[in-house]
């Protein structure tokens, strides 16, 4: 019995697909606790079973946005039920992306410590 090459790179391919299918789903959602959100990254299990999908937030309340699209990742997977054609479309976990705010410190600490440096 012969075993099916597996395809390279795929997880990262349907990660990069479903980061584009559900950008584009969160726009359909009428839901006032969602801001203005951008879909950063995913990470999707190896059996294809789960995703977390990574965003931030320019405008509105973290928590309030995290929880609005978890009650909302039902609708968001149906949605892509219709646009992949994978045979299991994974059960979304929405999880807030703290890099950007991480790397706006850093930079401000650096920026800081540079400042001190030029009066001394």
């Amino acid at each position: 019995m012969r075993h099916k090459r597996s395809i390279p790179n795929r997880s990262f391919r349907v990660a990069d697909q479903i980061q584009r299918d559900v950008a584009e789903l969160i726009r359909e959602l009428k839901d006032p606790r969602i801001g203005m959100v951008t879909i950063s990254g995913v990470e999707v299990t190896p059996d294809y079973a789960h995703a977390t999908v990574h965003f931030t937030l320019l405008v509105g309340d973290v928590e309030a946005t995290e929880a609005a699209l978890n009650e909302a990742a039902g609708f968001v997977r149906n949605g892509l039920f219709k646009r992949l054609a994978i045979h299991t479309v994974p059960t979304l976990h929405f999880r807030f992306d703290r890099s950007t705010s991480r790397a706006a410190d850093l930079n401000a600490l650096i920026l800081q410590a540079n400042a001190t440096r030029a009066k001394e």
